[in-house]
């Protein structure tokens, strides 16, 4: 018996493909496991101890479906951002919102604008739906607000994605010129705002909670993956206009989301006080990866998320070359993929052990990939 023939036209014209090769992937290939896991933009740190205890103690409970609405969680989120819950839908994680968001929006080439080289789960999202991705390229590391709002009108686009903090340059914007940002595109323009690293960016970069509410074109998505800690769970959320937001009751999996998840991240909620320890940690292992990066000649940007770009000061073949040296030696890094950004590795905050690993190794992994 051949292969199943009813895959749809779109699915059978689409690569079987992910947008990254996770660390466990690498390992299973080489059969070593890594030193240091310093690649995926986790919080090493871990959530609040508060939140684990939080875990122990709801996992008798693990039988249970959870809450299909979500009703405490979106609650407790709508009393810290001083919103209405009816503001805010849950979802497993900004992966899973981003395609939720698309699925409505996106039919065959619908056009979609993005810059070239952002978050590239967003680009499957748009492939697997049919439409047509617009790019526009960075601009001094950043991504260009004028030419995604410029592209956004050329291209009657259905949706803007943009990133405030950026992954994968650590780069980010005020909040006046996202909102000056915001007034430059069309009211038919959907613009999806993900701020995943929002808790650790410099104050006055993010606007404030209700800032659009009152706008159905603009969609913004928080996780709880990155400053809380909390990346296995697999919970974000998202802050829109009410009708925007009642739309995702449509499509969304009403069980996806599981018990601890919800619970964990309530807790998570409730302890500012980690939140701010954990950030501060944050701060202090960028500012240890910048000068371990500049004592090896190396170049590091500027940074509001939890993770250092690294300029590597020549092409992307030499970068790719210092990420594969790296490997080899038991470090697992990252690098953007798209020239002239992809010059860049980019290393994640960690625990002091990790970071010191990454010291020791970066040297011999420059002097060999020099070599070649």
């Amino acid at each position: 018996m051949t292969g199943f023939s009813r895959f749809t036209p779109l699915v059978r014209s689409l690569p079987a493909t992910v947008p990254f090769v996770g660390p466990e992937a690498q390992e299973r290939a080489t059969g070593r496991l890594f030193k240091a896991r310093v690649g995926a933009n986790e919080n090493g740190f871990g959530p609040a101890p508060s939140v684990s205890a939080r875990i122990r103690e709801a996992a008798g409970d693990a039988w249970k479906y959870a809450d299909p609405e979500n009703f405490d969680l979106r609650h407790a989120l709508a009393a810290h951002h001083g919103l209405a819950a009816n503001q805010i839908v849950v979802g497993e994680g900004i992966d899973s919102l981003l395609g939720l968001t698309v699925r409505q929006v996106v039919v065959e080439d619908t056009p979609v604008v993005t810059s070239l080289g952002a978050y590239p789960t967003f680009n499957f999202h748009v492939a697997g739906f049919g439409g047509k991705l617009v790019t526009v390229p960075y601009r001094d590391d950043r991504e260009d607000l004028e030419a995604l709002a410029q592209a956004a009108w050329r291209e009657n686009a259905a949706i803007v994605y943009l990133s405030n903090p950026d992954n994968p340059m650590g780069s980010w914007y005020v909040a006046d010129a996202v909102k000056a940002f915001v007034e430059a595109l069309p009211e038919d323009t959907l613009l999806v705002l993900d701020e995943a690293y929002g808790e650790m960016a410099p104050a006055g970069t993010l606007p404030p909670a209700d800032a659009f509410v009152d706008r159905p074109n603009v969609i913004r998505m928080r996780t709880f993956s990155k400053a809380y800690g909390l990346a296995g769970m697999r919970c974000g959320y998202a802050i829109g206009h009410a009708d925007t937001i009642i739309s995702f009751d449509k499509v969304r999996n009403h069980f996806g989301m599981n018990i601890l998840a919800q619970i964990a991240a309530r807790a998570a909620l409730e302890d500012r006080a980690y939140l701010t320890e954990v950030c501060e940690r944050i701060s202090a292992s960028k500012e240890r990866i910048a000068s371990i990066a500049r004592a090896n000649g190396l170049e590091p940007l500027p940074s509001a998320t939890n993770f250092v770009a690294i300029d590597c000061g020549c092409d992307g073949t030499f970068a790719t070359a210092v990420l594969k040296q790296l490997g080899e030696r038991g470090v697992f890094v990252r690098m953007p993929g798209i020239a002239p950004q992809n010059r860049c590795i980019r290393v994640s905050a960690a625990p002091d052990a990790e970071i010191d690993i990454f010291e020791e190794t970066l040297p011999a992994a420059l002097a060999a990939a020099s070599e070649h």
